[in-house]
């Protein structure tokens, strides 16, 4: 088992420049593959950190929170990025969003999901919004 263990570990060159700014990382693996990873920029970051800052008092949808950064001023690729690495369960944001909702008005099941789907949530997302916040 040692030996199968000791065959499976790659060896790896990993090399990084230095672009202004950005870092990209490129690894060689076994000398066939090559991966380049590249560290975010500013403006990732900060739409990153736009992004947690939103999730803490508001429930978004994915889409929600996508656009609401590109509203606010990040580019397309900040704010993919934002969304990607903000570390949110998009069900527990349509489990919130659906509580917000129906502590200021009154939906049906179906309703509340309808509203779920506008707002941006996948069927998914939206029927376990409203399978959690509908009791």
């Amino acid at each position: 088992m040692k030996r199968k263990m000791k065959r499976m570990v790659l060896k790896m060159l990993i090399v990084t420049f230095v672009f202004g700014s950005v870092f990209a990382t490129t690894c060689i693996v076994n000398n066939s593959k090559t991966v380049t990873v590249q560290a975010a920029t500013y403006g990732q970051k900060q739409a990153k950190a736009k992004a947690k800052s939103y999730l803490r008092f508001m429930a978004f949808s994915k889409k929600g929170l996508y656009k609401q950064l590109r509203y606010e001023g990040f580019s397309k690729k900040e704010s993919k990025y934002g969304v990607k690495h903000c570390g949110a369960n998009w069900n527990k944001q349509a489990v919130k969003k659906a509580k917000s909702y129906l502590k200021t008005m009154n939906f049906s099941k179906k309703g509340l999901y309808e509203q779920l789907r506008y707002e941006g949530f996948t069927k998914n997302q939206a029927k376990y919004g409203v399978k959690k916040a509908y009791r």
